[in-house]
């Protein structure tokens, strides 16, 4: 009987073991809503603290991401939102437009949600984080000096001047990594917006500092030598370091009416700005701003302009008929002219289309935080206060109802197509719409029209796998040759 016994207590042991691992989660967040928790979207919570990240880090790290969300679909039906526990909190998933537009642009319901590691890397001032009220003043504040017509007519000299001869020195280089280096260029565009001609001194070290800085935004809050987050935390303190340094400079020069500079720049703009009750912003505020817009216009438009380029040259009868729009606009253009105008970046109607297709299938950023202020119903399914709402964009941009064939680049979908606010988000919604929107893609379309009239791209590892966290690229940052086809 002895070892009967001994079997039986190690059988019902497991088995006491696998309920409560089962069930912990729903112990800690589900049985404390009461009679509520039968109106929860259907779903899981995982594994007890983990939850769901396991399941999220393996479908992403396997080359099929969409199977995650898949997953519940074939579990639960096709309901557009699934209850989940990820990044440590009790969350709901959005996968419908409907659904998105409630949880982005309902603001008297939701308010900004993102994971604490992320919220300390960018800023407690920063755009994703401060409350409505607060968040339109500062975009008020900030705005003219982002993606105003002015400020962009004037930031389009120094990026096309930027674009030619970076495409020029890479087209001498012979074997580079193209992300690598878009990423540089991007960052030399956007330090050059923020503190002009001294972005120069201090262009390498910021741009490591900052890359350490973005590693750390998804990563487990764990501050512990030898983790991203520590590396990220640590490379803010130096990224803050700078910025201040430039910030208290400025001050002391305006202090003392010193105006020696040739050109303005962002950080002037923000100094200077003031509301409409006289309120200026705080170092602080100043300084958070530019470190969000710095993964705006860097990180993301240096993504997007690697896989437009790779996609127009993957398309041979793409990439001609977005070449022939630009030596339109050329053939057109005044004898006496030598730049690009905002007139002519207007007319570039299919290479908008172009760029929109790239950030649909790349989708940089899959998702946006959002936490419930109060109860909040939505398909039929409650959000309760202080949850986690995520508005899941990857999979609204894969929908084959709203995109047939989603998988296939195909810019001319969007020729007699004009999607809905939420069918399409590569800069978010609502109110909280990425502010630095305009100027990337300023960035990206600039590139792509003198790459598009002087250059091509030869991938020297095409069948590099992808990987899909922090961002979708190429596990070897696209190893390629630019080739000059004609005089730039």
């Amino acid at each position: 009987m002895g070892p009967l016994i001994l079997a039986a207590a190690i059988f019902g042991g497991f088995m006491m073991l696998r309920w409560l691992l089962k069930n912990v989660n729903w112990w800690i967040h589900e049985r404390p809503l009461g009679d509520k928790q039968h109106t929860l979207p259907p779903g899981n919570m995982g594994l007890p603290i983990i939850g769901n990240m396991w399941s999220f880090l393996l479908a992403f790290k396997s080359g099929r991401p969409d199977s995650y969300v898949e997953s519940f679909v074939k579990k639960y039906g096709d309901t557009g939102i699934y209850k989940a526990l990820m990044f440590g909190y009790p969350s709901v998933i959005v996968t419908t437009p409907e659904g998105c537009k409630k949880v982005m642009m309902d603001d008297e319901k939701f308010e900004p949600g993102w994971p604490a590691s992320t919220v300390e890397l960018m800023g407690k001032k920063s755009f994703i984080s401060i409350p409505y009220e607060e968040h339109k003043r500062l975009r008020r504040l900030t705005s003219a000096s982002i993606n105003g017509m002015d400020a962009l007519s004037f930031y389009l000299i120094k990026i096309e001047e930027i674009a030619k001869s970076s495409l020029d020195n890479w087209s001498k280089m012979g074997e580079i990594e193209f992300l690598t280096e878009l990423r540089r260029f991007t960052f030399r565009i956007i330090m050059h917006i923020f503190v002009g001609s001294e972005g120069d001194a201090v262009m390498h070290n910021l741009e490591k500092e900052y890359t350490a800085l973005n590693l750390g935004v998804r990563a487990m809050q764990i501050n512990l030598p030898g983790f991203a987050y520590h590396k990220a935390i640590n490379a803010r303190k130096k990224l803050v370091a700078v910025f201040q340094s430039v910030v208290d400079q400025r001050r002391i020069e305006m202090k003392e009416n010193i105006h020696y500079r040739k050109t303005r720049d962002m950080i002037d703009g923000l100094i200077n700005a003031t509301d409409e009750s006289g309120n200026k912003l705080d170092d602080e505020q100043i300084i958070d701003t530019m470190l969000m817009y710095l993964n705006a216009g860097h990180e993301s438009s240096g993504h997007t302009t690697m896989w437009a380029t790779v996609y127009l040259q993957q398309h041979p009868e793409i990439f001609q008929r977005a070449k022939a729009e630009q030596e339109e606009i050329i053939r057109n253009r005044p004898p006496t002219q030598t730049g690009l105008t905002m007139k002519e970046i207007r007319q570039m109607g299919y290479l908008s289309k172009v760029i929109d297709e790239t950030m649909r299938l790349v989708t940089f950023s899959l998702t946006v935080f959002r936490e419930a202020k109060k109860d909040t119903f939505i398909n039929g399914y409650l959000v309760p206060k202080g949850w986690r709402a995520l508005a899941w964009f990857r999979t609204i941009h894969f929908d084959p109802k709203i995109y047939p064939n989603p998988m296939e680049f195909n810019p001319s979908r969007w020729d007699n197509f004009i999607p809905k606010a939420t069918e399409f988000m590569p800069f978010g919604a609502g109110s909280r719409l990425c502010p630095g929107n305009e100027l990337a893609k300023l960035e990206i379309i600039v590139f792509l029209h003198h790459f598009l009239l002087n250059y091509r791209l030869e991938r020297l590892n095409p069948k590099s796998p992808v990987m899909y966290l922090p961002h979708t690229r190429p596990v070897d940052n696209c190893v390629a040759r630019i080739h000059k086809v004609s005089e730039a």
